[in-house]
């Protein structure tokens, strides 16, 4: 890996939360880091404050938002997608999708597609997932069915996990991919919007998503799932290979192209 003070680092859902600690600290450390968040606002007095190199303005509810999004890129070395939401009431996104599914995972999906081809080797992709996972039910993927927040919170993660390992296997020598659990309720405000209870500090979320970044001891290190700092078990579904192809299939569809994109 390239030292941090050589790398340009994209962490989206940085302007505010653990995103935001976690783009603090890789500016400090020298590197050239694009802070993103929906409201221009918030996200250019982050950048300001943070010492970044620039502030990317995108509602990631809209994949035609996340398109112009990585149009702003030009180069990268790596990539944190840890952008996320909680919504209690079923909600769909621009493109009529489930918002917890569209925004957690699928932006995501189509950011990566996006910016692989402009990733410097040897390029990261940190996805920051959750030790809350549930199977995703393929007859209902959008939850029109019984919706419960916390049920499409955990299947979004989920997605998020499978993906990791699904495009471990796909991906050229050089790059690598993994997901974490920064921490089990985080000092955050959605944490505390969604849960009211606290149980972890940012900081903590920050050691964990940091180490992915930056330690060298996991270069070539890819297609894994960490809680924390250390190496652990998904939920079965990410280990199923049909399921996360079909997840794969579906996302593809929902994108309206092939990845990458």
């Amino acid at each position: 890996m390239r030292p941090l003070d050589q790398q340009t680092i994209l962490v989206t859902g940085s302007s505010d939360g653990l995103g935001k600690r976690v783009a603090q600290e890789l500016a400090r450390r020298g590197a050239r880091v694009l802070v993103h968040g929906r409201d221009r606002e918030k996200t250019e007095a982050s950048a300001r404050e943070i010492g970044a190199e620039r502030a990317l303005i995108a509602d990631l509810a809209s994949l035609d938002a996340v398109r112009g999004l990585a149009e702003e890129v030009e180069a990268l070395d790596t990539l944190v997608n840890n952008a996320g939401l909680f919504v209690r009431g079923r909600r769909e996104s621009v493109d009529g999708y489930e918002l917890t599914f569209a925004v957690n995972y699928l932006s995501h999906f189509l950011l990566t597609a996006l910016l692989l081809p402009k990733l410097r080797e040897p390029g990261r992709i940190v996805n920051v997932a959750s030790i809350g996972q549930a199977a995703i039910d393929f007859e209902d993927p959008m939850l029109e069915r019984d919706y419960d927040g916390y049920t499409a919170y955990s299947r979004s993660k989920l997605a998020q996990v499978s993906f990791t390992f699904e495009l471990a296997e796909r991906l050229e020598p050089g790059h690598t991919v993994n997901a974490v659990h920064p921490a089990t309720l985080m000092d955050t405000k959605m944490v505390r919007q969604s849960s009211g209870r606290v149980l972890s500090s940012v900081e903590e979320g920050m050691a964990a998503v940091l180490r992915l970044v930056r330690d060298p001891e996991l270069d070539g290190v890819t297609g894994r799932y960490f809680d924390r700092t250390s190496e652990s078990s998904a939920h079965e579904q990410a280990y199923d290979t049909d399921a996360r192809r079909r997840l794969w299939a579906l996302s593809e569809d929902l994108i309206g192209a092939r990845f990458p994109a």
